[in-house]
């Protein structure tokens, strides 16, 4: 324990130098809470992923990566004697004990869904809200799009939305909408200012979510996949090319493409057998 604490104590050390108007990092002293939440984002995703691949030297570096992002919220908050690092630990603390007085107090539990009830009622007490079973739609949705990245978040919307009377009858209405949605979005491209495209386009991608749950599909896994299928291609292209990509014409770009997109398959399906 002692170790790890001495461990912490460094990292701590060195973000204040890094934050110290007198010889500190030109790049983290211009930085504020606004400035590092894409960082915060970007590596809470690399944590996911680092987990996914179960490279356990990548999940220690991508949690120190996490990590930083939290003492660095600290020291900025501190410096403004907003909060400190202390205070965030103590909070946690406090709470997970208040959450589980069926191991720090005497309330006895059966199985996960009396934690997991005991945690909701408890939660709801604190902040002076209904528990779930209690709360009304807008305020379960609302809490899907505080908490969630967008995708996921409008997946959870939907089903719950639905599971309340706000569904299609079958799957031509869901359809339906999507082309309506498809209209709206091309017109707003013409003749619309770019908020108002923007606001089409997230009743676009919307109504496809619709279509998804419909099909019991995940859209952020569909998407996850096709991101992860482009980069694969991409590094096919590079690997056939003899001169950077951009020197390329489009019509060559497309034949690197469809070569790479073709020794992809071939090797997939060389793998099947």
């Amino acid at each position: 324990m002692t170790n790890t604490l001495t461990a912490l104590q460094e990292l701590i050390d060195v973000v204040a130098k890094l934050r110290n108007p007198d010889g500190g990092c030109p790049w983290d002293l211009a930085q504020t809470p606004q400035t590092l939440t894409p960082y915060v984002i970007e590596e809470a995703y690399e944590v996911v992923n680092a987990i996914q691949s179960e490279d356990n030297q990548a999940i220690c570096e991508e949690l120190g990566d996490l990590l930083l992002q939290v003492v660095l919220q600290a020291q900025i908050a501190s410096e403004s004697q907003q909060f400190t690092l202390k205070e965030i630990a103590e909070g946690i603390s406090q709470k997970l004990i208040r959450r589980h007085p069926h191991v720090f107090g005497d309330v006895s539990v059966t199985n996960v869904d009396d934690v997991r009830k005991n945690w909701e009622e408890i939660k709801a007490a604190e902040k002076g809200e209904a528990t779930p079973d209690k709360q009304l739609l807008s305020s379960k949705l609302s809490s899907y799009a505080r908490k969630l990245p967008p995708i996921t978040a409008a997946m959870n919307i939907s089903k719950k939305a639905a599971e309340a009377g706000f569904e299609w009858e079958n799957i031509d209405g869901v359809w339906d909408k999507f082309r309506e949605e498809l209209q709206e979005f091309q017109h707003a491209l013409i003749h619309e200012t770019p908020e108002e495209q923007q606001a089409e386009l997230g009743d676009l991608i919307f109504s496809l979510i619709q279509v998804a749950r419909w099909y019991q599909l995940d859209p952020s896994q569909g998407l996850q996949g096709t991101n992860q299928r482009f980069i694969q291609r991409l590094q096919k292209m590079e690997a056939f090319a003899n001169r950077p990509l951009t020197d390329y014409s489009l019509d060559e770009l497309e034949a690197l493409w469809q070569q790479a997109k073709a020794q992809i398959a071939q090797q997939k399906q060389e793998q099947q057998y």
